[in-house]
């Protein structure tokens, strides 16, 4: 093993304080020609390349320095929001519309055809029908409606017999009030068991 190697230095509990790479570089900074042991990134577009800087002028870059310069707001928020999930591609949990199939032989991990085949799709039984209790039976029957009815077709006969029996509709007649009070006492009953 090279005692000067850079691996090995990284290792030390005391580095050597002039390493090989420290010594080759010189202050990038203007008019100055001190050792440059600092490095300092060159900005967006150019990853991994640094300038090389001594402590005083790498600490007035570090200053100065920012990466989203010249960068639109609407830009800005975009990465910082796509920097979230490192910059990956994301789905929806539970859609696979757009999901890569992982189980592909393209990408090599099904050798034996394990995963080839699709599994039957699962017809959907239909749901079973709550049992209407006495209670929800008679706001069926203040709303016209049998046990079968679904959600739509109840909103949508409220609404009706509302118009129909509304005193506004009457001109101004309170002899449907109660009719209304029961239809309106109906439709509260059957929406907060879950009807509609």
């Amino acid at each position: 093993m090279k005692r000067n190697s850079k691996y090995f230095d990284r290792i030390r509990i005391k580095p050597d304080p002039e390493t090989p790479e420290a010594a080759g570089h010189r202050c990038e900074w203007g008019g100055c020609d001190a050792p440059a042991p600092y490095k300092a990134p060159k900005g967006r577009g150019a990853d991994g390349q640094y300038h090389h800087f001594c402590l005083q002028h790498v600490r007035l870059y570090n200053k100065s320095y920012n990466y989203f310069d010249g960068m639109a707001d609407q830009d800005v928020a975009s990465y910082q929001r796509d920097a979230v999930t490192g910059h990956r591609p994301t789905w929806a949990f539970g859609s696979r519309e757009h999901q890569p199939n992982i189980h592909s032989h393209k990408v090599g991990r099904d050798a034996f055809g394990l995963f080839d085949h699709q599994p039957a799709p699962e017809t959907e039984a239909p749901k079973p029908r709550r049992r209407a209790k006495p209670l929800e039976r008679k706001s069926f029957r203040h709303l016209e409606l049998d046990e079968t009815a679904s959600a739509e077709q109840i909103r949508s006969q409220y609404k009706l017999l509302v118009k129909r029996h509304h005193p506004d509709a009457n001109g101004g007649s309170r002899q449907d009030e109660d009719r209304l009070r029961e239809i309106i006492d109906a439709y509260r009953h059957l929406r907060s068991v879950g009807f509609c």
